[in-house]
């Protein structure tokens, strides 16, 4: 069987140092040289999100940010913002420096409610944010952005 060019402690280290990478303190001794096969490399910055009319920031402001791990890009989200959301929503818009090349969506935690506490968050190669799941008889008041992490390519 022919070998992966990537091992898995490679990607074992880089997978436990994205939390470190997010919260900048590392939890590993010595963590990926972002250069060394396997590192982190941070793309594009945190850059805020432009929140559409009727959405309103939580405490931490939602934002996105670029990350290249072991080879592959990575969009990542922060964050969080509340509403009134009865029906599939645009939420706001991503920053002009960050464009996705296809549509990229993940899965994100929400108010739980009637048992639902899971949304999907997509964007568009447009770059417009929507989040998809609320119903009339289900609204969604608000989202969390923080576990929004999606291949890029």
């Amino acid at each position: 069987m022919p070998r992966n060019g990537t091992s898995r402690r490679s990607l074992l280290t880089a997978a436990v140092a994205v939390p470190a990478a997010t919260l900048g303190t590392p939890l590993l001794a010595t963590p990926a040289a972002a250069d060394a096969p396997g590192g982190i490399v941070v793309v594009h910055d945190w850059q805020p999100l432009t929140l559409a009319s009727g959405v309103t920031a939580a405490v931490d402001v939602p934002a996105v940010r670029v990350v290249k791990i072991a080879g592959t890009d990575f969009l990542q989200m922060r964050g969080g913002f509340t509403g009134q959301f009865t029906a599939d929503t645009v939420i706001g818009a991503m920053p002009t420096t960050i464009t996705v090349p296809k549509v990229v969506r993940a899965v994100c935690p929400r108010n739980n409610s009637a048992g639902i506490n899971s949304c999907r968050v997509e964007v568009h190669t447009t770059g417009r944010v929507t989040v998809f799941g609320g119903t009339a008889a289900n609204d969604i008041t608000w989202v969390t952005l923080d576990s929004y992490s999606a291949v890029l390519a």
